[in-house]
């Protein structure tokens, strides 16, 4: 999941302050810089090198988090990012600690990261609530699914899947504001 090239500390491509797409809810989506998996058709190729973007002030982007009340949550969409999976743990420790929603995009499946000997990535999983997982495929691409653009990526429950021991997938329609 990590990868030596990527630089630390946190790299990204961009900042999404007010996204209604990006999540349940109005977010602040992160977008981290580096991808290891090139799908064909991402629409964000320009996050695929892990030497491009900038360097994120990470207080400043809490900051920012913790000023908006309108947001609901944070989304972490990328690039890949548990690719810089030790980098995002305090963010995420922090997003959680102002009671807000966490999800990630990744292009990984579920499994090999729940399997991942990974201190970071496991971490991440723990504080995460939504996990859509898998690489885009374009042959499988639908625009009219929630949160995410292929068929074969799934959204994941982790606060139900931790509760009930196996995957439970995303029902859309819950209140985001019951996370």
């Amino acid at each position: 999941m990590s990868n030596t090239a990527c630089p630390e500390p946190l790299r990204i491509a961009g900042i999404q302050q007010d996204s209604i797409v990006d999540g349940p809810g109005i977010r602040y989506v992160i977008f981290t810089q580096g991808c290891p998996h090139h799908c064909p058709g991402c629409h964000n190729p320009q996050t695929h090198d892990p030497k491009g973007g900038r360097e994120a002030d990470v207080h400043r982007i809490l900051s920012q988090i913790a000023a908006n009340p309108l947001a609901s949550g944070v989304t972490f969409s990328g690039g890949e990012p548990f690719w810089q999976a030790e980098a995002l743990v305090l963010v995420a420790e922090e997003v959680k600690k102002l009671g807000k929603h966490l999800m990630i995009y990744t292009g990984y499946l579920y499994e090999q990261l729940a399997d991942s000997g990974e201190p970071g990535v496991r971490r991440l999983l723990e504080l995460a609530d939504l996990l859509v997982d898998g690489p885009f495929v374009m042959e499988k691409r639908d625009l009219t699914l929630p949160y995410r653009g292929s068929s074969n990526q799934r959204v994941i429950d982790l606060l139900k899947t931790r509760e009930q021991g196996e995957m439970v997938l995303y029902r859309s329609g819950y209140d985001a504001l019951s996370f």
